[in-house]
Formats: structure tokens, C-alpha cells, sequence
């Protein structure tokens, strides 16, 4: 049996979430991108923990634009804790949302430095604290830096691909990510949300996915497919 043969046999199981498939699907990924990485620029913990709160409702490269100044300007979370809000404002402000995501970077510095000794927190529990934070920072700075898998990051793309993958039927994030922690290897938690995230900024685009151009094509029984092999 052809390995192509051997998908189209797979995408008709009756169970979207077999462990045959979705083993499929970790291969694939993993060999489309290799040795992915976390897109936001960073050079520690503290830094992807602001640039992953600036992230929301924001685009990568617009926050991969804005964090050199800004953290030319406040370094560390000790200088962030005591700057002012107009100027962390004035820094941000092309993130959108930027009087919000000031009061929240400030209130995660001085967090970060009165509770934690300066240093960003290594457990889902305490990294919650930090203003800003919610489980998707979380997994980002844990998974991403400290190689810390306590769970899968759950963005806009993982959710959106999560379900065209018919991995999930789940909406609201946190359903979505305890329902991939049950189908996905923990050691592949980390990788998984990387890989996904780039497969939906590349390929499987939002208004017009690039069918005919997916590794995954072949395992996908998207209703909304453009283009089809089966």
C-alpha cells in the first residue's frame, strides 16, 4: 500500500482522533517544520513573557517591531516596574489595545519583581499571577523557553486548525487545549503549537486555505477545503 493509499485509508476512519491518525498528522508536522521556533524575538523569559502579552489581538511581526525599543528603554522587569504608563503607552501603542497591555507588562514586572525575586516563574500557577498572563502566556513561556510542558498553546491558529483537523470540537480555548493534551504526547506539546502555527500562517490561511500546497491535505476532511486528492 502507497503512503498516499495508506492516508486516504486513515482520513475515512470513523474516528478523527485515532491514535494511528494523529500520529500521522505529529509526523507530518514535524516534517514539514523542522526545529521550529517561537516567532516572537527574544533573548529571555522576561522579554517572551511581554512580547507573548503584547501579542494579543496583535500580529507577531507588529510586536517583533515594537520590543526592541521597548526593551532598550526598560531592560529588565525592575526597570519596567518603574516606569510610568504614558511612556510604556507611547512604546506600544501600534499593538493596539496598548493602555490595557501597559497597565498589564507594569503590573507583571512589579510581580515579577516583588514576588519572584526578578526572575519570571517557572510553574503554570505562579506564572498565572502576573497580570496578563492567562494559560496561553503561560504555555508560551514555559514551553518556549524553560522547555516546560504543562500544556499546549492555544492561539487563534491552533484553535482554528485544531478544529478543521476534527482534533477538537471544542470553542472556547481551554476546552480546546485539555482536549488536545488527551490525543497529543506530552513531549510533543510544545513542538505541536509551533508547527500548527506556522502551517496557518503559511499554508492553511484563514480566507482561502492553500490546499493544493498541504502536507496535511491528505489526512483533512475539511468541509471547506479549495482543493481535494481524495
Amino acid at each position: 500500500m502507497t503512503r498516499k493509499s495508506a492516508d486516504k485509508r486513515l482520513v475515512k476512519r470513523r474516528n478523527p482522533t485515532d491514535p494511528v491518525r494523529v500520529a500521522a498528522i505529529l509526523k507530518v508536522l514535524r516534517e514539514t517544520y523542522p526545529g521550529v521556533v517561537c516567532a516572537l524575538n527574544h533573548k529571555n523569559a522576561w522579554e517572551l513573557t511581554v512580547a507573548t502579552i503584547l501579542s494579543a489581538q496583535c500580529t507577531d511581526v507588529r510586536v517583533n517591531l515594537v520590543t526592541p525599543a521597548l526593551f532598550k528603554t526598560f531592560p529588565t522587569p525592575q526597570a519596567m516596574a518603574k516606569a510610568s504608563l504614558p511612556e510604556l503607552e507611547e512604546l506600544i501603542r501600534t499593538t493596539g489595545f496598548f493602555r490595557n497591555k501597559a497597565k498589564s507588562i507594569q503590573g507583571a514586572s512589579r510581580v515579577v519583581v516583588e514576588e519572584f525575586g526578578g526572575k519570571v516563574p517557572q510553574t503554570m500557577e505562579e506564572i498565572l499571577r502576573l497580570p496578563g498572563v492567562a494559560r496561553k502566556t503561560g504555555n508560551v513561556v514555559l514551553g518556549s523557553w524553560f522547555k516546560i510542558a504543562v500544556g499546549v498553546v492555544v492561539d487563534t491558529h491552533v484553535m482554528r486548525l485544531s478544529r478543521r483537523l476534527e482534533l477538537t470540537r471544542e470553542t472556547a480555548p481551554e476546552k480546546v487545549e485539555r482536549d488536545l493534551m488527551k490525543i497529543i504526547p506530552q513531549d510533543r506539546w510544545i513542538d505541536f503549537s509551533h508547527e500548527l502555527i506556522h502551517h496557518g500562517r503559511q499554508v492553511c490561511v484563514a480566507r482561502k486555505p492553500r490546499c493544493v500546497d498541504c502536507t496535511l491535505e491528505t489526512l483533512c476532511n475539511s468541509s471547506d477545503k479549495t482543493w481535494s486528492s481524495h
